[in-house]
Parts: structure tokens; sequence; C-alpha cells
């Protein structure tokens, strides 16, 4: 039940963050948001999820990132570049999501990750 809880809560909170994106940063608000959103769930999968209680993951997780990232925001900001004749800019915008988007995780993997200290220190 806590975990249900958690992601209704996150689910709002993701929500509301993406539309305030959304309002300030359109018409490529969603090609950030899902960039941010790799790069916090790559953090936090390496850096909280080891520790942290299932509600806190379920929350975090599917609630706040899963509301806030969305590939159905993304397929329709393509495919109206594309409908209005933008091939060039929706084509550049197709590679930069996935580019960015596969960066920004691993870069979120990778900060997140505790820092492992060797023998000597």
């Amino acid at each position: 039940m806590a975990a249900l809880l958690a992601v209704l809560v996150g689910g709002a909170l993701g929500t509301g963050l993406r539309l305030g994106l959304d309002s300030l940063i359109f018409p490529f608000s969603t090609l950030v948001i899902n960039v941010v959103g790799s790069f916090a769930l790559g953090f936090l999968t390496a850096r909280v999820w080891p520790t942290a209680r299932p509600w806190v993951r379920a929350g975090l997780g599917p609630g706040l990132l899963g509301s806030f990232t969305t590939f159905s925001a993304f397929a329709v900001s393509l495919v109206s570049l594309a409908s209005s004749g933008e091939w060039a800019l929706g084509a550049l915008y197709l590679v930069a999501t996935i580019a960015l988007g596969f960066a920004a995780a691993w870069a979120g993997l990778r900060t997140g990750r505790p820092a492992r200290h060797g023998a000597g220190s």
C-alpha cells in the first residue's frame, strides 16, 4: 500500500514538473525532460536503489520519473515536426533524443555509483 501511495504522490509531482517545463521551454521540452529524466533515473538506480525501501523506489521511479518523462510525448513531437514538413529538424530531434537520453542514463549511472576507495585509502 505504501508503494501505491508513493507512486500516486510521485506521479502528481512529476506531472506538475512536466507541465511547468512544457510551458517554459516548448517545443523542445520533451527532449530536455527525457534527457534530465534519463540522467535522474540512472543516478537514482546506482545511488539510491541499493539501499532504498521499495516504496521509495516506486515513488521516485514509476511515480515521479515515470510521469515526468514519456515516450508518447516524444512520439507526438516527432510526428508534429514531420507533419509540418520539418523533416531535417525531426531527424535531428530523433537522433538527439535517443543519443542524449542514452548518454544521460549512462552519466547518471556513473555519477550515482558510490565512490570506491582503494586499499591505501
